[in-house]
């Protein structure tokens, strides 16, 4: 999904909207674009932040490129992140299982807190429908339940919209959009996580995903349509599962492994949700505050399934790379006296972690890539 809130400058806008000119890339949807947008639409939301200068809710300084922005609430620091599930519903109304969708739903927008160092807390959801389903609307919840309990939330309150034919979907079930905003806490004593602390030398960590994130399903979804046909859910990816079955893997949360990193006074100097843009846009806005880069020849290989799509959609390494995560949900930047802290309580969490790479002083991300066509992308950070 993308993330409307990024800060962006007048310079960087112009020169993305020059590369989305002449770019739109296969899967349908253009990165570029949506980043100038994502950019357009915060500086309008900037220009309110002088209302509450001085005030309750003036939000802190030093995070415009960030997943989230903290708010100043009398010297307690709240912050908001808002997000949705996109067209991964579909894969639920294919195969009318619905019970996982809270845990992408929690995923999306906890862990874009976790990145600001910030401590879930409470979830308000909206659920727009084209007309009500109560045991669909159970299932979900029930769901959402669940993910909450993992993620130690409340749900503290949403709404059901029915809007008829302005939403659709597959097939002849209830169909939805589902979108939620999360509240976070920042901790006593603790500054957010904004990257500005970040130096050369520094370790950087990746948290292995199980599956596809809530992103880049419309290219998965073109893949698998011209390859199986419409049907293309029920097609076998193995003898135990559908593809349906595979794509629609949930998300995993790890916001509860950054919240006890931060209790533990583990001093992370970046964290970076690999979601719409995959590695190298998302990290890259975490190393930017310090001018720095990092070379990740480390990362978690992708899952077999991410491959065999990879190969399938005949998918080459950047695309894939940008537009899914690849193995990499999550990673964490850290001094290298924290490697050991980091590595014990991901392990006490049941987190699969590794080195993944390191930072440097020159201002360009590496990424040796471990798809099938393995090779070293390069990203300037301008």
């Amino acid at each position: 999904m993308r993330r409307l809130f990024r800060g962006a400058t007048l310079s960087s806008l112009n020169r993305t909207m020059e590369m989305t000119m002449n770019r739109k890339r296969a899967s349908g949807l253009d990165i570029d674009q949506g980043n100038l947008c994502s950019g357009v639409a915060y500086g309008w939301a900037k220009k309110t932040f002088a209302n509450r200068s001085g005030r309750f809710g003036a939000p802190l300084p030093g995070l415009d490129d960030s997943f989230s922005n903290v708010m100043d609430m009398g010297g307690l620091g709240i912050a908001l992140s808002s997000d949705g599930i996109g067209t991964k519903v579909e894969l639920a109304e294919r195969i009318g299982r619905y019970d996982t969708l809270g845990f992408d739903l929690v995923a999306m927008t906890a862990d874009d807190l976790a990145a600001n160092g910030i401590e879930p807390v409470c979830l308000s959801n909206i659920l727009d429908v084209d007309h009500l389903d109560a045991a669909v609307v159970d299932s979900l919840m029930r769901g959402l339940h669940d993910a909450a309990n993992q993620a130690q939330m409340a749900v503290v309150g949403g709404e059901i919209a029915e809007l008829g034919d302005r939403i659709g979907g597959y097939g002849p079930g209830m169909h939805f959009n589902w979108c939620a905003t999360a509240l976070g806490v920042l901790p006593t004593g603790l500054s957010p996580i904004s990257g500005h602390e970040v130096e050369p030398g520094h370790d950087v960590f990746a948290l292995r995903s199980r599956g596809f994130r809530s992103n880049g399903f419309s290219l998965l979804r073109r893949v698998m349509e011209s390859c199986f046909g419409d049907g293309w859910h029920d097609a076998r990816y193995d003898e135990q599962a559908t593809w349906g079955e595979v794509l629609l893997t949930p998300s995993l949360i790890y916001s509860p492994l950054i919240t006890r990193l931060r209790r533990a006074g583990v001093n992370l100097t970046a964290v970076a949700h690999i979601t719409g843009g995959g590695v190298e846009d998302n990290l890259a806005r975490m190393l930017r505050p310090a001018g720095a880069g990092a070379d990740l020849t480390g990362l978690h290989p992708p899952l077999p399934f991410m491959l065999k799509v990879q190969e399938l959609g005949g998918v080459d390494e950047a695309q894939a790379y940008r537009l899914w995560n690849m193995g990499n949900g999550m990673l964490l930047v850290a001094p290298p006296d924290a490697r050991e802290s980091i590595m014990t309580l991901a392990a006490e969490l049941d987190y699969d972690i590794r080195v993944a790479g390191a930072v440097h002083s020159r201002p360009k991300i590496s990424i040796q890539t471990r798809g099938l066509h393995p090779t070293v992308l390069e990203r300037p950070l301008d």
